[in-house]
């Protein structure tokens, strides 16, 4: 355990605290037990290590990744039990699903040692959403996106700038404090602002890192798959990328695979709680699959630009945007008469030289322009939806 300790400091004393990502002031720090999950690299390691830093007595804490050898001999109930003889007090497991049995152990912990705060995190929301039924009453859980574009100005250039309501856009009371085109930034969020880790160097390549990881590793784990299918993942993966906004035919799909017809729709579920795919429903219900898929987009703008290279069409970059931003406080579905509905609200998607048709004689009818600054009227500019959280 001591070294796990050292491991631990170290890490600690390397975490930068002067950005804090948009779910950090949401979540009750104070529950016995809590499970953060995400798609793989947007944070959620320097997340709990800032909490820590700037929260916690180091002396009782302990972070520890479930990938490390030390489990290879030991077990997590048994470390938690060692840890709290010594005195400890908060508990922090990343990648929880690398752990075999992860949701029984901690289940155990969380019954024997009531004095003991845990919390737990995994990129893959797979394994983590599988057991955490059986921590219903237990765990509370939260999950993380990557950075929206708010969050990209203040981390990438230190712009601050608050959270909008939607209501709050759509009545033009965003602005950028001390920006007088926004544009240009915007631009760099698409390509490369989605992940905290476009800080740092070889951004494109720890981009498709991420994607193989998920595809080759987290998904097969989850699913049992075997390699070959692994492999056909990948290969609806590309398919979705240089065909966006992608409009699914699951028998051609099939052909194009060599899989069963019935199989798609279970592959396509898979890398969309992976955090690889967004499908726009017709329907909302707060669960995902629920409601016939209309369109399928790859998750962020950052992977459109990764992975479909010079096929990445500019209307669907816009379509992709407005979708991942909306999601993550709002349901967003397809509408019958336009690109998205949001509550009362329909949206259409365009470019500077978007009309007005799709929305005329709808009552709540918004144009969303890319390329334009300032908005007026039912006319929003398309950049401002990224800062609603």
């Amino acid at each position: 355990m001591d070294e796990l300790f050292k491991q631990f400091q170290k890490l600690l004393s390397e975490t930068d605290t002067s950005f804090f990502r948009y779910i950090y002031a949401e979540m009750n720090w104070k529950s016995r037990m809590i499970g953060l999950t995400g798609p793989r690299g947007v944070g959620k390691t320097t997340l709990v290590l800032q909490h820590i830093k700037k929260n916690l007595n180091p002396a009782e804490t302990l972070y520890v990744t479930a990938e490390d050898f030390y489990f290879a001999d030991n077990r997590l109930i048994d470390l938690a039990g060692d840890f709290v003889k010594r005195g400890g007090k908060n508990l922090f497991i990343d990648e929880i699903h690398k752990y075999k049995e992860w949701a029984k152990e901690l289940k155990l912990i969380y019954d024997y040692h009531p004095e003991l705060n845990v919390v737990f995190t995994g990129s893959s929301v797979l394994d983590i959403k599988k057991g955490a039924s059986d921590l219903s009453r237990r765990a509370i859980m939260y999950n993380m996106q990557g950075l929206s574009f708010r969050e990209y100005l203040q981390l990438f250039h230190q712009i601050a700038v608050r959270v909008y309501s939607l209501e709050e856009i759509l009545g033009h009371k965003a602005v950028l404090p001390g920006v007088k085109h926004p544009l240009p930034f915007f631009e760099d969020y698409l390509k490369r602002g989605y992940y905290p880790f476009a800080l740092e160097e070889d951004f494109e390549l720890r981009v498709k890192q991420i994607v193989n990881q998920t595809l080759e590793t987290d998904i097969p784990l989850y699913a049992g798959m075997n390699v070959s299918t692994g492999r056909k993942l990948k290969q609806l993966l590309a398919i979705i990328a240089k065909s966006m906004p992608f409009k699914p035919n699951m028998t051609s799909i099939a052909t194009a695979l060599s899989a069963s017809r019935n199989n798609i729709a279970d592959y396509c579920l898979l890398i969309e709680e992976a955090g690889m795919i967004a499908q726009l429903r017709n329907s909302t219900g707060g669960i995902k699959g629920l409601g016939k898929v209309d369109k399928i987009y790859l998750d962020n703008t950052n992977l459109v630009y990764s992975l479909a290279n010079n096929d990445s069409n500019k209307g669907n970059i816009r379509e992709t945007f407005f979708l991942n931003q909306l999601r993550v406080r709002y349901d967003v579905i397809v509408s019958p008469v336009a690109d998205f509905l949001v509550g009362d609200y329909t949206f259409e998607v365009g470019g500077k030289n978007k009309g007005l048709k799709q929305i005329q004689g709808i009552d709540k009818g918004f144009i969303v322009k890319d390329d334009i600054e300032l908005g007026y009227l039912n006319t929003i500019p398309l950049w401002q939806f990224g800062l609603t959280y």
